[in-house]
């Protein structure tokens, strides 16, 4: 097998390079050099045959991750296929499987086969599952297993804790909320039950060889990103950021793509240094960002919260944004909520792309801008991110007489009316 690195650094354009400079409207060798340079990755594995694929990296259009999946509590395979048809007709340009629990191939199968973008899961979710459900029981040799056997069907790409070293471990216990993340919690209690270092690290070799032979994307996870604004850039958190570099570099040796993902609770003045730090530190690897959450006090309004620093994070470094839910901090995400989640990160992630100047980013906004000044309602909702709920919306309070104003204004006060009035008496 050879990578979409390997042939990007060979100079060969794929049909995936191809597809993903279509839908970016760039040349084919923009995509290469930015693949063949390690600051984009195009998730693509060959198995995964209905995938319509997109590159990420600071050249391109910000992109934005939808996170379903069941818990040991609630939902099923029929609920979770709805939500990633909800998160895929919303817009989202990837999808995490999150799932944990029995029977997690069966799942997977599924949604691969309903998933037209690009998969990812937490392998080490279903490798404790099968180890009896605690992290101190998870056994390397299954960890390995449970990746290959991923990497088999079809995923794209891996969220892989292995940052998080059992040296690091002491200072993230020190925080206020400890270890936020579910997979480096389970690596943090394997490591302090059997006082050895992560699995993941020292069988690193071992697992880039798997993600060579089936082209799956590293995802390199953040074990130990600050789950509240009070442990936000501490010695932890950029502890671990070292590591990462470190794998970074020792994936594109491998020619495996490689992506590193971000903090999740940042106070909004330090977002930009934290991606600049990231930029420095990882040599220029795309940055997967959760959020960041700007405050720790607005639960049920989380997906508000977080798109206010995603916006941040990807005009200052960020090219994948994971969606967050209004459901965060407070249970499992409702189908609404789902589509509440990506349509608030494409908001945050189109608004990040006009203020950093990205070619024709603004041709969408000033189309809606003619629409309006026009009066042109239908023309309106099919430009809207969410025409459905646009129009839903208007006809609550429509006006019964004429379609050249809304109700919030009224017809006489309407600026608008006045705007085009006032120009038509100036060509006079």
């Amino acid at each position: 097998m050879s990578t979409q690195l390997a042939k990007a650094r060979r100079g060969e354009i794929t049909p995936a390079i191809q597809a993903a400079a279509r839908s970016e409207q760039v040349e084919p060798e923009t995509v290469r050099a930015e693949l063949a340079a390690g600051r984009a990755v195009l998730p693509a594995n060959p198995a995964h045959e209905n995938l319509a694929p997109a590159v990420v990296g600071r050249r391109f259009r910000t992109k934005i991750n939808a996170n379903i999946g069941r818990s040991p509590e609630r939902s099923n395979l029929a609920e979770e296929l709805r939500k990633l048809d909800v998160a895929l007709v919303a817009g989202a340009d990837f999808v995490m499987d999150l799932s944990v629990g029995d029977d997690l191939v069966a799942l997977r199968t599924a949604m691969l086969e309903h998933c037209a973008v690009a998969l990812g899961t937490v392998p080490i979710y279903e490798a404790q599952a099968r180890c009896g459900g605690t992290g101190a029981n998870l056994d390397a040799d299954v960890l390995l297993s449970v990746i290959e056997e991923q990497a088999r069907q079809g995923v794209d790409f891996m969220t892989l804790h292995a940052g998080l070293l059992r040296e690091h471990v002491p200072l993230a216990l020190r925080r206020v909320m400890g270890i936020a993340s579910r997979g480096g919690a389970i690596l943090a209690e394997w490591m302090h039950a059997h006082k050895s270092q992560n699995p993941l690290y020292v069988r690193w070799d071992d697992i880039l060889e798997i993600c060579h032979g089936h082209d799956v994307t590293v995802s390199l996870g953040d074990g130990l990103r600050p789950g509240c604004l009070a442990d936000a850039s501490d010695e932890a958190q950029f502890a671990e950021l070292a590591t990462l570099g470190e794998l970074v570099r020792r994936s594109r040796a491998r020619n495996v793509q490689v992506m590193v993902e971000g903090p999740g609770h940042i106070p909004f003045d330090q977002i930009q240094m934290n991606m600049e730090k990231e930029q420095d530190v990882c040599d220029g690897a795309p940055f997967y960002v959760l959020g960041p959450v700007v405050t720790d006090v607005a639960p049920g309004y989380d997906h508000i919260t977080s798109s206010i620093g995603a916006t941040a994070a990807a005009f200052h470094g960020a090219s994948l944004l994971c969606y967050v839910t209004p459901a965060e901090h407070l249970g499992l995400p409702t189908e609404q909520e789902v589509r509440e989640g990506v349509v608030a990160y494409r908001i945050a992630a189109h608004a990040a792309d006009v203020a950093r100047g990205l070619a024709h980013a603004r041709d969408w906004d000033d189309q809606m801008a003619r629409a309006r000044m026009a009066f042109d309602w239908q023309r309106q909702f099919q430009l809207a991110m969410d025409g459905p709920g646009a129009r839903a919306r208007y006809e609550q309070t429509r006006s019964d007489v004429e379609p050249d104003h809304c109700s919030m204004c009224g017809r006489e006060f309407c600026a608008v009316r006045t705007s085009k009035r006032l120009a038509e008496e100036l060509e006079e």
